[in-house]
């Protein structure tokens, strides 16, 4: 640029305000302009993330389904097992139980316990086909029926009167007595058993 045109220039940015502000306002645009192809770039970018995220999200979401599906399946076996395992643990206790309570028997009150047992094919005692087992004792030809258990509910005292009725008709002999021995019976297994003549022995 010559010397001469610089001098004009200056003249009219000095002299002339609207040529200042012709030249202030192309400066302007021009670095506006430049700052908007910046802002464009950095949304294009920021617009980019946004969809990788969203995809990230998505995998993470799945990923989280499948682990809570994974741990609810952990979480039923256990389950089974655990409920399995009380199960085999209250019938092995509930059997040395009995056992414990069959020396008592037989050592306090002078019962002689025995286990008797026949295949139910009428259904009479469970409402299906089984083996239907109950302890007795046998005394100056008196026989007397024993249901020993932890626990005696009023449903626990009608399935041994159930089971002395099956006992009877095999066997063609009416037991003399019926006797339950437990440590705990609800207050409606004692009406039960006054109704059926039930005998419930709760001193041990």
């Amino acid at each position: 640029m010559s010397v001469d045109i610089k001098r004009e220039i200056l003249r009219l940015l000095r002299e002339d305000e609207e040529f200042r502000y012709a030249v202030a306002g192309m400066i302007g645009l021009d670095e506006i302009l430049k700052r908007l192809d910046r802002h464009e770039e950095e949304l294009v970018k920021l617009r980019e993330d946004m969809i990788e995220l969203r995809k990230d999200m998505i995998d993470l979401r799945e990923d989280m389904n499948r682990l809570r599906k994974d741990m609810m399946l952990g979480f039923e076996r256990m389950d089974r097992h655990l409920s399995a395992l009380g199960a085999r643990w209250g019938l092995v206790a509930e059997e040395a139980f009995r056992e414990g309570l069959k020396g008592f028997l037989e050592k306090e009150l002078k019962l002689r316990v025995e286990r008797w047992g026949e295949r139910d094919e009428e259904w009479v005692v469970y409402g299906y086909p089984s083996v239907v087992e109950i302890d007795l004792s046998i005394s100056d030809e008196k026989i007397t029926l024993i249901e020993v258990s932890s626990h005696i509910r009023p449903s626990d005292v009608l399935l041994f009167v159930r089971k002395a009725q099956f006992y009877w008709k095999v066997t063609g002999r009416k037991p003399d007595r019926l006797l339950i021995v437990t440590p705990y019976a609800e207050d409606g297994a004692f009406k039960t058993a006054r109704e059926y003549g039930v005998e419930i022995y709760t001193k041990v």
